[in-house]
């Protein structure tokens, strides 16, 4: 489980980036990798998984 912080999230297109504490590391998520509903700023814990174009965040949670 990594900790982040949400960067940007854009509700209407379903999809952001989130920075990760650890590394400042950016990953791309998507609606269907949320586990409750985020906002930019948020605290947040994440999973990583491989994507189309690389690593992105799923069963994304607020702290």
């Amino acid at each position: 489980m990594n900790n982040g912080i949400v960067k940007f999230f854009d509700e209407t297109k379903g999809f952001g980036f989130i920075k990760d504490s650890a590394t400042s590391k950016e990953y791309f998520v998507h609606a269907n990798g949320l586990k409750e509903k985020i906002k930019e700023n948020d605290e947040v814990t994440f999973d990583l998984e491989e994507g189309r174009k690389g690593l992105n965040a799923v069963n994304v949670k607020k702290a």
